[in-house]
């Protein structure tokens, strides 16, 4: 029996590209899966799709927004009063924007990347690692990151310090509940293969970025037992670019 089978896997952002290529890793090795989005209607639909591709599978379907602790807590709730506990969180929300320019000075588009990239990681992490706590749940929580949180880009101060913040919300929850045996770690892509990607970078060689599919998989490891001696690592997913 694989070790995922029978666990609950609670994953934001369940209804995005990278999101349902987790869910589908997942579903694939017998977990029961809660999928966490905005849209009601969109977690609906891959849902049903997992399903039918995976028959007998246990999942939930509950929209949030994560950057409101009420709805984070409702969240967890629903999840915990649906399967009894969550093993295991994987928070796949985060995006990009282009600038300010530091000496621009606009607060606002700074203040709406943390919003994206940190507040609902702090959230739901922390939520997640309190109900882990409160049920003795020895689980694994893996977030997505990012390599350009390691070193600023030039038009990009906003999206690459708060991936930095993000991995530092990471590291610093791993410390804290490590010696209750929970596993806090993240892995650290490059540029994913995705629609929005290939669109908005038509000429690169999209054989070189890391796969949803492959990048779930490198997530699956890091929830598994595998990934028992690791604490706040950020595991490195670059592919070839």
């Amino acid at each position: 029996m694989n070790e995922s089978s029978g666990k609950t896997v609670l994953i934001t952002g369940g209804s995005g590209n990278l999101g349902r290529a987790v869910a589908a890793a997942f579903a694939r090795r017998g977990a029961r899966l809660v999928l966490a989005d905005r849209s009601p209607e969109r977690l609906e639909a891959v849902g049903h799709a997992l399903a039918a591709e995976h028959p007998g599978l246990e999942w939930l379907a509950h929209p949030a927004d994560l950057t409101d602790p009420a709805s984070v807590d409702t969240l967890i709730e629903a999840a915990a009063a649906r399967f009894g506990q969550v093993e295991v969180l994987v928070h796949t929300v985060g995006g990009f924007a282009m600038g300010p320019k530091v000496a621009d000075g606009d607060l606002e588009g700074l203040r709406a990347m943390f919003d994206l990239n940190v507040t609902p990681l702090f959230l739901t992490a922390g939520r997640a690692a309190r109900h882990m706590l409160e049920h003795e749940v020895k689980g694994k929580i893996v977030v997505v990151l990012a390599r350009s949180g390691l070193k600023g880009i030039a038009g990009q101060s906003a999206y690459t310090s708060s991936k930095a913040a993000a991995q530092r919300v990471m590291e610093s929850l791993a410390l804290e509940v490590r010696d209750k045996g929970i596993h806090v770690n993240g892995v650290l892509p490059s540029t994913i293969d995705s629609p929005a990607n290939r669109a908005d970078m038509p000429n690169a060689d999209f054989s070189k970025w890391v796969s949803p599919a492959d990048l779930a998989e490198a997530i699956v490891l890091l929830a598994s037992d595998a990934a028992n001696a690791l604490y706040g690592v950020s595991l490195e997913v670059y592919n070839r670019v």
